[in-house]
């Protein structure tokens, strides 16, 4: 079961919040191991690992890059520490960011390279954002999913710099 049927919600990468929310609620309600203390051992074992399922789901369904990485991995896409190869062209703008990152003093020097940081962001998403916004997860072609899995590892490079900054 994963965990758009876990919490009986449509499959999407921006899943509606409030609904997220009160699915929890209903779930941890039904899961809580307080709620087993008078069952047997496997009975108790069993509301544990719900109980750890209901979390780890929710906490994926309120972050974008934790709920991408997990609907590219879902649709068999992605890989626990792949090695993804950029493309060597954005490959030389990270670079060049780092450089200057390692070389910046100044405030002034660290927020033009946060601006930059923040223009490539958005040109990154551009191509991906009509699917990320409007389209149910389960609907995309391998090639949209494949544009948002060249996405999530262009963002995480940038992801990387910025914790920097």
């Amino acid at each position: 079961m994963n965990y758009f049927e876990l919490f009986d919600i449509a499959q999407s990468f921006q899943p509606d919040q409030a609904l997220v929310k009160k699915k929890f609620y209903q779930l941890s309600r039904q899961y809580h191991p307080d709620f087993y203390g008078n069952g047997d051992a496997q009975e108790k074992e069993k509301a544990l690992e719900m109980s750890a399922l209901v979390n780890k789901a929710y906490q994926t369904l309120q972050n974008q890059d934790l709920l991408v990485k997990y609907v590219l991995k879902e649709a068999g896409l992605l890989e626990e520490d792949e090695k993804y190869q950029l493309s060597p062209d954005f490959l030389m703008e990270v670079m060049d960011l780092n450089e200057q990152l390692m070389d910046a003093d100044e405030p002034e020097t660290k927020t033009a390279i946060k601006t930059a940081i923040d223009q490539l962001n958005t040109q990154i998403y551009e191509p991906v954002k009509a699917t990320l916004e409007n389209h149910p997860g389960n609907t995309l072609t391998q090639e949209k999913l494949l544009q948002v899995k060249e996405f999530y590892f262009r963002k995480k490079y940038l992801d990387r710099i910025l914790a920097e900054l």
